[in-house]
């Protein structure tokens, strides 16, 4: 049977198939296929390549624990620059001797101090020399990658992106029912697990959540509070589809500093695929900022697989089930989002709307009928009456059945129907 593939695969071979003009970046969060995307490239594509890892992880620490075992050593500037010039220059000196160009992917390259401006140079090289080289780059840790690109690559980079995967393609790559894709979530990694709970746990806290936390972040970007990262990612794992305040949070996180330092730790949460805050719509921008954040997993498997339920128990408590609905629709509509779509909530009062999209002048409120609280109209109804709306949609119950929700993009509301 054809192994299945995920979008991005037409879209890389798309990409590969024409002159290089741009360097191919492709960001997600981990164990979401981004090698799988780029191995079935290239063995689709009439073209040599090779595929090259700046550095390989080093095993987790004892019992899970946080140590610098977890982390990937970022190289030094010398050995780190001299390695990506060698390996350039052995991959132009084949695209000039092929007829057909070449292919050198690079993934993790973030690990390499100022490796965009040792690449600006290679870059801009090869254009002056027409030289036909394909570089692609990939890499989950979107701050430092973004940080490089828009340093010193501006205009010299084109992304494909890469999210967690949805039921659709859950469903139709390994068969998933809604209530697998509910609790299991979306890490195709993790299917050969599901049957052995122990051990499917053991690969989402090891595979996914540690190095998430410790490779994507602690050893790449400055946070003087770690172990506050660590427990602000389980308390929102605890309360995902819950409307937190920083003030809150503040007294229940053992040292939480100050309502910046949780609303910086939730931003880099989100960076790396675990854990969003969504902000309260105003129709004030500057309104929207430093509101209480609706907290949000952004794979259903994160609030799961701490919870102590097992896939049995968690369908069968009603209200548990429907807070995994809830976060599913939020973690949804947020991976499938594109930069022009932000997505937030809405309360005044009692009167709230689950989520709200938002393009440009184009609101949609969004409520979820999950079975965890009693049917809500009112707010989308008071909503309507204070900003307008686009359309309103119901998911769940008496509106847009889940499964058929989850199966096409944020976007897909917004167009005419």
């Amino acid at each position: 049977m054809k192994p299945f593939q995920r979008s991005q695969v037409t879209t890389l071979c798309d990409r590969l198939a024409e002159t290089p003009h741009h360097i191919i970046t492709i960001f997600g969060p981990r164990q979401t296929g981004k090698t799988t995307i780029v191995r079935q490239a290239l063995r689709q594509i009439d073209v040599e390549s090779r595929y090259l890892a700046v550095d390989e992880p080093r095993p987790p620490g004892p019992h899970g624990s946080y140590d610098e075992s977890e982390t990937i050593p970022v190289l030094s500037l010398e050995r780190g620059t001299d390695w990506l010039v060698r390996n350039w220059e052995e991959a132009r000196r084949e695209a000039q001797r092929s007829g057909r160009g070449f292919v050198l992917a690079l993934d993790e390259i973030q690990r390499i101090p100022r490796w965009s401006r040792t690449v600006k140079g290679l870059w801009d090289a090869d254009r002056a020399r027409d030289c036909p080289l394909h570089v692609i780059i990939l890499g989950s840790a979107p701050p430092l990658m973004q940080s490089g690109l828009d340093e010193s690559l501006a205009g010299r980079f084109e992304s494909i992106r890469v999210a967690h995967w949805s039921f659709e393609e859950m469903f139709r790559a390994f068969g998933f029912s809604l209530d697998e894709y509910l609790y299991f979530g979306g890490y195709p990694g993790s299917v050969k697990f599901i049957q052995d709970l122990d051990r499917w746990r053991a690969y989402i806290l090891q595979a996914i959540v540690r190095p998430g936390i410790g490779r994507d972040i602690l050893s790449m970007t400055r946070v003087d509070k770690p172990e506050l990262l660590k427990r602000l990612f389980e308390h929102g794992a605890d309360y995902s589809g819950q409307i937190l305040s920083y003030t809150k949070m503040l007294g229940q996180l053992v040292d939480a500093g100050n309502t910046t330092t949780l609303a910086r730790y939730l931003d880099l949460l989100s960076d790396v695929g675990l854990l969003a805050g969504f902000g309260k719509y105003h129709g004030k921008p500057r309104l929207r900022r430093g509101s209480s954040p609706k907290l949000n997993v952004l794979n259903t498997a994160l609030m799961t697989v701490c919870s102590g339920y097992s896939f049995e128990e968690a369908m069968a408590d009603r209200t548990f089930r429907g807070r995994i609905a809830e976060s599913a629709v939020g973690a949804h509509l947020s991976n499938t989002a594109t930069p022009d779509i932000s997505v937030h909530y809405w309360r005044d009062g009692p009167l709230e709307v689950d989520f709200v999209l938002r393009r440009g002048p184009h609101l949609i409120p969004v409520e979820v009928k999950s079975g965890r609280k009693p049917a809500r109209y009112g707010g989308i109804k008071a909503f309507e009456g204070k900003f307008g709306s686009r359309r309103s949609l119901l998911v769940g119950e008496g509106g847009v059945p889940l499964h058929e929700f989850l199966a096409v993009p944020a976007g897909w509301w917004f167009e005419e129907k």
